[in-house]
Formats: structure tokens, C-alpha cells, sequence
């Protein structure tokens, strides 16, 4: 959980420099690098949101079945 949010809170970071970056060099590429940054953030959350939930209802049930 703690490596969670450390990628969380340099990811968040990472993005605010970017636009920063490019508001003062109006170069496209560093917004197409933060809009890459925050899809993988989503998509990354996503497959943890995922793993937590097959973890605490799937994995718990079958294991009472058992």
C-alpha cells in the first residue's frame, strides 16, 4: 500500500511538472507525456481495484467453502 502511494503521489507530480512544462515552452509533447503518465496511473488502479476485490470477497469465500 505504501509503494501504492508513492507512485500515486510522483505520478500526480510528475503530471502538474509536465503542464507546467508545457504552458512555459508550449510543446505538445510534454502534455502527451503527462496524458500518458495518467492513463497508466487509471489503468494501474484499475488492476488494483481488481486484485483487492477478487482478495476480499472471492478468495474469502472460497476459502470458507473449503
Amino acid at each position: 500500500m505504501l509503494i501504492l502511494r508513492l507512485l500515486l503521489i510522483l505520478a500526480a507530480l510528475a503530471i502538474v511538472l509536465l503542464g507546467g512544462m508545457y504552458l512555459f515552452t508550449n510543446n505538445r509533447r510534454y502534455l502527451n507525456l503527462a496524458w500518458q503518465i495518467a492513463r497508466f496511473v487509471v489503468f494501474a488502479l484499475l488492476i488494483f481495484a481488481v486484485l483487492f476485490i477478487l482478495e476480499r470477497y472471492v478468495l474469502i469465500a472460497w476459502r470458507i467453502q473449503i
